[in-house]
């Protein structure tokens, strides 16, 4: 086991066992759904930089796995979406984090009476070598794990959650990102790699390592303010600004031209004609926006008209794009 791994199973060992409520800094609201009562231990050990819980994701009750269990919470969001046996599987390599879930969900039963602990397939596991079934998933999830792995880990973890995906199935993430150089100290610093600060990676290179696994389609559904690291508390020379992302990767199959990756830009055509088509799919009607991917955007912006506009990049991506 690699040094960083220790330490980061250490880290919460310690966490499930005293829930630690600043150990994460989520930006993103808990989400509130009718007749959802969340217990408040759970909210202690909400371990993450963001929300992988979409309603739009969720229709007809998918299998979903979530890796890095956490005080359970996104599990228990999960199963008001599937309320059937086994049909969200959370998957954790701390005993105590396990327990601690357990204890949790026994909780969450009584405050919920739609709630069945059944409804929840809590296992070990490690996210290196996932024990599930290839082809098997509909949506696969995790909250500030995956920053901490270093980049090899990283590209494994990612490999394995796109095997367990069915065709067309949705992973899920929501990790910090930084776009400065991230000293090298800090990167080796096992500690600081474990509390999701110093393995952030810029946002083009965690969206080239998704992709590089075969993701056809990748959205960016939020970009938010997380973390600085300064002097006197981090040995570092400068103020690094950290930022939080959640993305949903899509296993579609991977276009010849390569992926298409929703940053949040749109097209609007406001010419003379009925309508402007580029004669690869994509039909602009006059003055209605149409999200596109970067792709896309930048094929219609070589076009060099003068009657459409291209917006920047908003970060924000909630479907019914181009492709």
């Amino acid at each position: 086991m690699s040094s960083y791994h220790e330490t980061t199973e250490n880290v919460y060992r310690k966490a499930a066992e005293n829930p630690d409520v600043g150990l994460c800094c989520t930006t993103t609201p808990v989400w509130q759904l009718p007749e959802l009562d969340i217990p408040n231990k759970m909210l202690a050990m909400n371990y993450g930089c963001g929300s992988t819980v979409h309603p739009r994701d969720l229709v007809n009750e998918p299998t979903i796995l979530y890796v890095g269990v956490g005080g359970g919470m996104e599990l228990l969001q999960f199963s008001y979406f599937s309320r059937a046996e086994g049909k969200v599987i959370g998957l954790d390599v701390v005993d105590e984090m396990l327990t601690a879930c357990r204890e949790n969900m026994a909780e969450a039963e009584k405050l919920n009476p739609w709630f069945n602990r059944s409804f929840i397939d809590l296992r070990k596991g490690n996210a290196l070598e996932l024990p599930i079934a290839d082809n098997s998933i509909d949506v696969a999830a995790q909250n500030c794990l995956f920053n901490i792995f270093e980049k090899e880990d990283l590209k494994k973890a990612l490999q394995e959650m796109y095997h367990v995906l069915k065709p067309h199935g949705r992973l899920v993430l929501s990790d910090p990102i930084c776009e400065q150089q991230m000293p090298q100290n800090l990167q080796d610093d096992d500690t600081l790699r474990a509390l999701c600060l110093s393995g952030a990676l810029p946002l083009k290179d965690y969206l080239q390592m998704i992709t590089d696994c075969g993701f056809g389609t990748v959205e960016i559904r939020a970009r938010r303010p997380y973390r600085v690291l300064t002097k006197p508390q981090f040995d570092t020379e400068e103020l690094i600004y950290i930022e939080s992302v959640e993305v949903c990767a899509i296993k579609d199959p991977m276009p010849a031209d390569g992926p298409c990756v929703f940053t949040g830009k749109t097209a609007i055509y406001y010419g003379a004609e009925a309508y402007f088509d580029d004669q690869k799919g994509h039909v602009l009607m006059p003055n209605q926006p149409l999200a596109v991917c970067d792709k896309t955007a930048g094929a219609l912006a070589a076009l060099g008209r003068d009657d459409i506009f291209i917006s920047g990049s908003t970060f924000f991506y909630d479907g019914g794009g181009c492709c």
